[in-house]
């Protein structure tokens, strides 16, 4: 598979896009031969150019420039789909980045996430909705994702922040690039212990309106769910909610007065079937599988230790088991396991009869005599 210094090569290649270059990756070809194989012609002359003279190729300076902004600082990470820290749940989304340059803590991907989306212009109420959910979801051990944009995302991202928990900011420019500017102590923030900022565009892009609905698809992508705190019927969150619906993730909404302006996207998404909440409870008792805070999870099982010899009956993955469906992307997360593995896993235990598939992911079974 490509090394990191490839895969930043095969985000710069031209006529690709992070779409083209995901169906790519998905076909897992042979470098580099494999990958020229199957380019469009562009993308694989700018390639053969670099592998035969990189000094000749325009891609070195750039390669090079983004090489150097990595190793400025220990918490800047080039997140790749072979990187052990890359988002499991990235993958069930139409068209994944092709890489995320990650600034921040890596401990904030680790727990399960909820995204929290809104108005950039809420009212008071819209404003201690959205900090009063967020620090409730971080004393369960949720982290929360947002865009870091004006109004509830900021609030929502501070306020989990504050109650000592884990969020995640994924821009619409560059990871370095502060929008908008007035929020540059809450990315100061998001650089320290609990936060995270992540973007698909190399340090020093400038935001440009057509990066956030696609920012967008990330923000979803990361989560379980997508709670729209409060938002206007034109709102930009209304792309997020519809993003939940094709991702396969959950969609919640706060309700409202049905005079308030900036209410009437919820209330929309209420009457079109989002789940109705009222509180923290409201959310967890629709995700079941994630409802157990971080703390209270058992210690994390040396999976990857387990000798060749043993059955399915020993895997540790029975750990992570339970008579409530538990979603493969959890149990990703959870283990450490790659999703192939963590698949390859599963099926060995259904055929040893101790695991099965339900809706929204696999249970434990009972052993023979009713035991488990």
């Amino acid at each position: 598979m490509p090394t990191a210094r490839e895969w930043l090569l095969l985000s710069r290649l031209p006529g690709l896009g992070p779409a083209g270059l995901a169906e790519l990756a998905a076909r897992a070809p042979a470098w580099p031969e494999g990958w020229l194989a199957v380019m469009p012609r562009e993308a694989a002359t700018a390639l053969r150019l670099w592998l035969d003279h990189p000094a000749r190729s325009p891609l070195t300076v750039s390669l090079d420039a983004d090489e150097a902004w990595l190793a400025e600082a220990s918490d800047r990470v080039l997140l790749h789909p072979d990187h052990p820290a890359w988002p499991a749940p990235l993958a069930q989304i139409a068209d994944p980045p092709p890489v995320l340059w990650a600034w921040g803590d890596l401990g904030a991907l680790a727990p399960p996430r909820l995204a929290m989306v809104g108005t950039r212009k809420p009212t008071r109420e819209g404003l201690a909705n959205a900090g009063g959910f967020a620090r409730a979801l971080a004393e369960r051990g949720w982290g929360v994702v947002s865009g870091m944009a004006l109004g509830i995302d900021a609030a929502a991202q501070q306020a989990a922040l504050e109650a000592g928990g884990r969020s995640v900011a994924v821009l619409g420019g560059g990871a370095d690039v502060i929008y908008p500017a007035r929020h540059r102590a809450l990315h100061e923030r998001l650089r320290e212990p609990g936060g995270l900022l992540l973007s698909e565009h190399p340090p020093g892009t400038k935001p440009h309106p057509a990066f956030f609905p696609r920012r967008n698809r990330i923000v979803t992508g990361l989560a379980r769910g997508v709670l729209v705190v409060e938002a206007a019927e034109r709102s930009g969150s209304l792309v997020s909610a519809r993003l939940a619906g094709e991702q396969g993730r959950e969609l919640f909404a706060v309700p409202g007065s049905i005079h308030n302006p900036q209410a009437r996207g919820c209330l929309g998404l209420l009457r079109d079937g989002a789940v109705l909440v009222r509180d923290v409870d409201d959310i967890l008792a629709e995700l079941p599988a994630w409802a157990a805070p971080v703390e209270a999870t058992p210690a994390r099982p040396e999976a990857d230790a387990a000798p060749a010899a043993s059955t399915a009956n020993d895997d540790p993955l029975l750990a992570w088991l339970s008579d409530t469906p538990t979603p493969v992307d959890a149990l990703v997360n959870l283990t450490g396991l790659s999703v192939a593995d963590c698949q390859r896993r599963l099926l060995a235990l259904e055929l040893e009869g101790r695991a099965g598939p339900a809706a929204g992911g696999w249970v434990r079974l009972p052993a023979p005599g009713g035991a488990w």
